[in-house]
């Protein structure tokens, strides 16, 4: 069996974490007095341009990237002291976010000169969102099975097909676009698949809303019908897409951001039941409270492994998991706590029953992004030796 390869913080951080960490709450309490933001129901999930631009003029996107690509050279510690301080604040930085996360590290690994030099400076300035086109009708996240083509014409590829369940493709500039570039091998599904760097503002996409059981339209359809893009798109290796993803996954899936979705209505949650709280209700609570501190000495511990250059893709999985499952324990605690006939006689300012529901609504959800609970477990139990 290969063991979880986590090594705790030491005891002793590097002051600089601990000044950073003051800086980045000094801010926000400035924009949260100055209005520019207030703790939605939503958390950090909120798209903000403007507030994308603040963060990227503190320096706080790109952090660990060249200085040479806009970046700031900075640790994956020290990236992470700022990703979790916006997070737990509900900071709107849901525009910047996947370009910040995955996108700008596999531009870096994979991208050309021309590619990089395009993107990545207006990414780390706050001012170029990204998306996946991955997902589509009857295949879900399953790359193997994608029926988006590109076809190899002259200077370029063609594409056609449609992707759904696109978040925020209606904002963004660029789309990191996953298509089949050669016929499907049964020995080897994950073959033949290649990624493109798609404008979206350019002629033959059509993206159409999809509203979620919230009301909410971060989802999209997007149809490409004859698009045209020119060979220097292409991302990385012709047929070689699923391999180059894989190495997004560890950032994909051991931030913070796993675990702090709910953490406004944990906050709320205590502020209602306030200093009398019933011991029943006190241990309850204890044990999210303490369930967040462990996620959080695992995540920064995988944040520690990527700055060594290891690659964390099982323990990411298992923060992952760990991480979805508490996300939908925080509303189940909520609602023993503050049961329905308690809920309705709340004040219609309180600002604990829009909390709740949207965890509610979206709890469901917790479980598929990033990767299913089926899948990170299987990644998981090979780990282990069990499959």
């Amino acid at each position: 069996m290969t063991p979880f390869n986590f090594h705790l913080r030491p005891r002793e951080l590097p002051p600089e974490l601990d000044r950073l960490r003051s800086e980045v709450r000094a801010f926000l309490a400035h924009e949260l007095a100055a209005g520019s933001y207030r703790r939605e129901p939503a958390g950090w999930d909120q798209y903000n341009a403007e507030f994308s631009r603040k963060v990227g003029a503190r320096g706080w996107i790109g952090m660990t990237w060249p200085r040479e690509y806009g970046g700031h050279e900075r640790t994956s510690l020290e990236r992470y002291v700022v990703t979790e301080e916006l997070l737990a604040a509900g900071a709107p930085v849901r525009a910047h976010w996947g370009a910040d996360r995955q996108f700008g590290p596999l531009l870096l690994g994979t991208g050309t000169e021309e590619q990089k030099r395009l993107y990545l400076p207006r990414i780390a300035a706050g001012e170029c969102f990204h998306c996946v086109g991955l997902s589509e009708p009857d295949s879900g996240s399953d790359l193997s099975s994608i029926r988006t083509k590109a076809i190899k014409v002259d200077g370029g590829w063609r594409i056609e097909g449609r992707k759904v369940w696109t978040s925020y493709a209606h904002k963004a500039h660029v789309m990191n676009l996953f298509a089949r570039t050669s016929p499907r091998s049964e020995s080897n599904r994950h073959a033949g698949v290649t990624q493109f760097l798609v404008d979206m503002s350019l002629p033959d996409i059509t993206v159409r809303p999809i509203y979620n059981l919230a009301g909410d339209h971060d989802f999209n359809e997007v149809t490409f019908d004859g698009l045209f893009i020119r060979d220097g798109m292409v991302l990385g290796k012709v047929d070689h897409g699923w391999a180059q993803m894989t190495g997004q996954l560890a950032h994909e899936r051991s931030g913070p951001e796993r675990w702090l979705g709910t953490y406004g209505l944990l906050v709320h949650l205590v502020d209602q039941v306030g200093p009398e709280v019933k011991t029943g209700d006190a241990e309850k609570i204890g044990r999210l409270v303490s369930s967040v501190w462990t996620l959080h000495q695992m995540s920064f511990a995988i944040a520690a492994m990527i700055g060594r250059g290891v690659s964390p893709d099982v323990e990411s999985a298992l923060v992952k998991d760990l991480g979805n499952c508490y996300d939908q324990d925080v509303p189940a605690v909520a609602r023993e706590i503050i049961p329905e006939e308690l809920r309705a006689q709340l004040a219609s300012e309180n600002r604990l029953n829009p909390m709740l529901d949207r965890a509610l609504y979206y709890g469901p959800a917790y479980t598929i992004r990033g990767g299913t609970k089926e899948m990170l477990r299987g990644t998981i139990a090979r780990s282990l030796g069990l499959r």
